[in-house]
């Protein structure tokens, strides 16, 4: 009996060992919020409150644009995914951007609620901040099912819509980021808390990318920095229990927005057949797959898909 006894034990402990010892490896702390901000937010980035938040914001470009355009960025993601559009827009259009809750420097939210019906009401208060009363709305990814959300709840608000790997049809996905994966596992996303190996956030981006070659050690220092603003790894956690993918694709016909559908036809997050639900959905819409790009194409190649925005703009 004291032999079996002694065998259970080792059978139990060694796993420990074993996750401890990862744990003691892989440590890796929140980084302080004033040191992210001197690299991550120089100017033209601001912090303004809104809902009790300090979002980090960058509104640039003509303020007399009756139009703006309104970026959002997707889950784990920040507003510098919009850099090249920005660059590109921003000498004749009024572009303007921010760090959703939970993600990036704005940081998790008072109240821990990541209900997709919230991120639409923060949507909504930011353009009253800005005083925005209409604009052009694009999203990618879980920014894009905020847009087409929003411009289901505010139509007047939103005069176009642009979705770019939108989420909003149920998860089927082909392959999913270890990033992601962990954090939907539960004790898992605890103990992701703490750790955060750096080949995490370079396998996840690999992983999203057309062309994983484009992946550059100072994007994954981006991602893999801001994933360690205090708080955003249990939003991110949160965020996945509370707003799960497809829950409302009986709504997405009723859009009556002019909408552009961007698609990386190499996304194996959410698939082009994604694209062509939306496109077949939402009438009138139009439809541009790039063959060679992936779930962030915006990121992923600023030029080819700009190029297909200013042309639906115009």
């Amino acid at each position: 009996m004291h032999s079996i006894a002694m065998v259970l034990a080792s059978i139990v402990t060694a796993p420990l060992l074993l996750l401890g010892a990862t744990v003691a490896v892989t440590w890796e702390p929140d980084r302080p919020l004033s040191e992210l901000k001197l690299r991550w937010a120089p100017p033209p980035s601001t912090f303004v409150q809104v809902q009790g938040m300090s979002v980090h914001l960058r509104d640039e470009g003509p303020r007399g644009d009756p139009l703006p355009i309104v970026l959002l960025h997707g889950t784990s993601s920040s507003l510098h995914t919009w850099d090249g559009w920005t660059e590109a827009l921003s000498p004749k259009r009024r572009v303007i951007r921010f760090d959703l809750p939970g993600i990036g420097l704005t940081g998790p939210a008072p109240d821990a609620d990541y209900r997709i019906e919230r991120y639409v009401q923060f949507v909504v208060a930011m353009l009253d901040f800005l005083g925005v009363p209409s604009c052009v709305l694009a999203g990618n990814s879980f920014g894009g099912q905020i847009a087409w959300e929003t411009a289901l709840a505010q139509p007047r608000r939103v005069h176009k819509l642009i979705l770019v790997d939108a989420a909003g049809y149920p998860f089927q996905p082909q392959s999913i980021p270890l990033g992601f994966l962990i954090a939907r596992i539960p004790l898992l996303n605890r103990i992701m808390e703490y750790t955060l190996p750096r080949r995490v956030i370079e396998s996840s981006l690999r992983n999203v990318y057309g062309d994983p070659d484009r992946v550059t050690p100072q994007l994954v220092q981006r991602y893999f920095e801001l994933t360690l603003r205090p708080g955003n790894r249990r939003a991110l956690a949160q965020r996945f229990a509370q707003a799960p993918a497809g829950i409302h694709p009986e709504r997405i016909p009723a859009l009556q927005t002019p909408t552009l559908i961007l698609w990386g036809g190499r996304d194996r997050l959410l698939p082009p057949a994604d694209a062509d639900r939306f496109h077949r959905a939402i009438a009138g819409s139009r439809l541009i797959v790039f063959e060679q790009l992936g779930h962030v194409p915006q990121e992923e190649d600023p030029a080819a898909t700009l190029a297909a925005v200013k042309q639906f703009l115009s």
